[in-house]
C-alpha cells in the first residue's frame, strides 16, 4: 500500500485538479495534486514538499478533509487529502501538462484518477449539504 497525500486546494469557491502528463503513471488523468509520504515526514509536511516540487505551489494545510483506498493494477494506494488554502503559485507544472480551477458541482464531469473519485464526491456533497 502507497502512503500519497493531496490537497484540496480551494479559491473563490472552485478547487484546484491538475491533469498528469501522458508519459507518466495514470497519465491523462486529472487528480488533486500531492504525493507520496517520506519516511520519518508528517502528512502536512509532505504536502506542503510536494506541492513545492511539483507545482512550486505555497499552501497553507488547514484540516484533514478525508482518504480514499484505491486497487490499481500494479499497486495500491492510501490516499490521504486535506483542505489547503493557496498562498503563492506562479503557475508552474512539472509532472501535469493542465490544470483547472473547478466547481464542486462540476468535478465528477472530469476524467479523475479512480482513487480521487470518492474525493470528489465528498466535495460535491459538501457543498450540497452547505446550500441547505
Amino acid at each position: 500500500m502507497i502512503r500519497v497525500v493531496c490537497g484540496i486546494i480551494y479559491q473563490d469557491d472552485k478547487v484546484f485538479i491538475c491533469r498528469r502528463k501522458p508519459s507518466k503513471s495514470l497519465g491523462g488523468y486529472w487528480e488533486f495534486p500531492g504525493g507520496k509520504i517520506e519516511t520519518g515526514e508528517s502528512n502536512e509536511d509532505s504536502l506542503k514538499r510536494e506541492l513545492l516540487e511539483e507545482l512550486q505551489m505555497e499552501v497553507d494545510v488547514v484540516e484533514y478533509f478525508g482518504s480514499s483506498q484505491y486497487d490499481y493494477e500494479n499497486f495500491s494506494i492510501d490516499l490521504i487529502a486535506y483542505t489547503c488554502n493557496l498562498r503563492n503559485w506562479n503557475l508552474c507544472l512539472t509532472d501535469h501538462d493542465q490544470y483547472d480551477w473547478v466547481t464542486p458541482d462540476e468535478i465528477l464531469k472530469w476524467k479523475l484518477a479512480p482513487a480521487d473519485i470518492p474525493l470528489a464526491q465528498s466535495i460535491k456533497n459538501k457543498k450540497a449539504h452547505n446550500k441547505t
